[in-house]
């Protein structure tokens, strides 16, 4: 039987999205359409887009449905001169000068948020960080259902969000604007989308991503993630009992509730992916877009973790239907992998068990 560890990667449809779906492909009409089948379209399109943004926190907000976060940042970000760290995902540092500070702990300093974009929580270590008011824009995909947080109240011009990361569909997604922001189109020609993004909507993922949205809402009010929490601290104990020079990088700032990065000087992430895969547990050595990539974490990096540390890491990110007994499952599968390591490595002590820069 396998146990699902990895949901900051990319998380199971929910019963919700699948009705949906289902829902969605009765819909016939092209919502540009004026007949009484393009404007039952545009209604359902227009209900969802209402769905999403309550979920958001955005109302009065302009809700864009795009293929997901990697196309809103381009939106925003490929026409500007914008500055951002390097713990932001790729698909945010590729326009970016990704020359700001990082503390230990995984903190962004920022001295311009007019002209920075700056992720509301991190994928690999889940670290959340203070945004500023004024911020140009966020990748607030991790975030996403599993914090509180309102948009409006953030006081950012744009964030980016991705329905795959809380129960929807992959390939959709939406930009959040302040009302009237401009945005230069990418896709031009007709007039979808506000003008904004040309193109026939995707009905189904739209429909779906309203649907996982409203649902990932009311997991939040029923303090589905306060469980979370409990079982991710239940689980960094056990595996620092485990291996006592263990780190868990961002350990000193607030985190996402499911989430723990996990170093191990000298014991490749990439060996215990592979290792806990045989086991039966999905896990990852960090953020699923650069897996299979050898190289050190550029986040890890920046938080002043020094090569070898920071190639030993795993992440682990546990779901709401998560039991303690998978948790101890996954512990157990663990140790029994450290102490093969461990033994055959002679390793007495683990060394490099911080950071190799000071903060900032």
């Amino acid at each position: 039987m396998r146990t699902y560890l990895d949901w900051n990667a990319t998380t199971p449809l929910r019963p919700e999205v699948k009705a949906a779906i289902t829902e969605a492909l009765e819909i016939s009409g092209n919502p540009s359409s004026v007949h009484t089948e393009g404007r039952a379209a545009k209604m359902a399109l227009e209900r969802a887009r209402e769905q999403v943004s309550i979920a958001l926190g955005a109302e009065g907000a302009d809700v864009v449905f795009t293929s997901g976060t990697t196309e809103a940042a381009a939106m925003i970000l490929a026409s500007k001169n914008i500055r951002c760290a390097e713990v932001e995902h790729s698909a945010i540092k590729v326009w970016c000068d990704a020359s700001l500070p990082v503390d230990r702990n995984g903190i962004v300093a920022v001295d311009d948020p007019a002209m920075t974009t700056l992720q509301l929580a991190n994928s690999e270590t889940g670290v959340i960080q203070n945004l500023p008011q004024g911020l140009a824009s966020s990748d607030l995909t991790q975030a996403f259902g599993k914090m509180p947080f309102a948009f409006n109240w953030l006081g950012v011009t744009a964030g980016f969000v991705s329905a795959h990361k809380l129960g929807g569909p992959k390939g959709i997604g939406a930009l959040v604007l302040k009302k009237g922001t401009d945005v230069p189109s990418l896709l031009r020609g007709g007039g979808q989308e506000q003008g904004r993004r040309a193109g026939t909507e995707n009905m189904i993922g739209i429909l779906a991503f309203a649907a996982a949205a409203q649902a990932a809402q009311r997991d939040l009010e029923n303090g589905v993630w306060e469980q979370v929490a409990a079982r991710r601290d239940l689980l960094e104990a056990r595996l620092c009992d485990i291996a006592p020079g263990a780190v868990i990088a961002g350990k000193g700032a607030r985190r996402l509730p499911n989430t723990t990065c996990l170093l191990t000087s000298g014991w490749k992430g990439e060996t215990q992916v592979m290792q806990m895969d045989l086991a039966g547990f999905a896990i990852s050595a960090g953020s699923a877009c650069s897996s299979g990539k050898v190289r050190a974490s550029g986040t890890l990096q920046a938080m002043g973790y020094d090569d070898q540390l920071a190639q030993s890491a795993i992440r682990i990110s546990i779901s709401p239907s998560l039991g303690d007994d998978q948790i101890n499952r996954f512990a157990d599968a663990w140790e029994k992998a450290y102490s093969r390591w461990h033994g055959r490595n002679g390793v007495t002590g683990l060394v490099g068990q911080g950071p190799t820069t000071k903060e900032g």
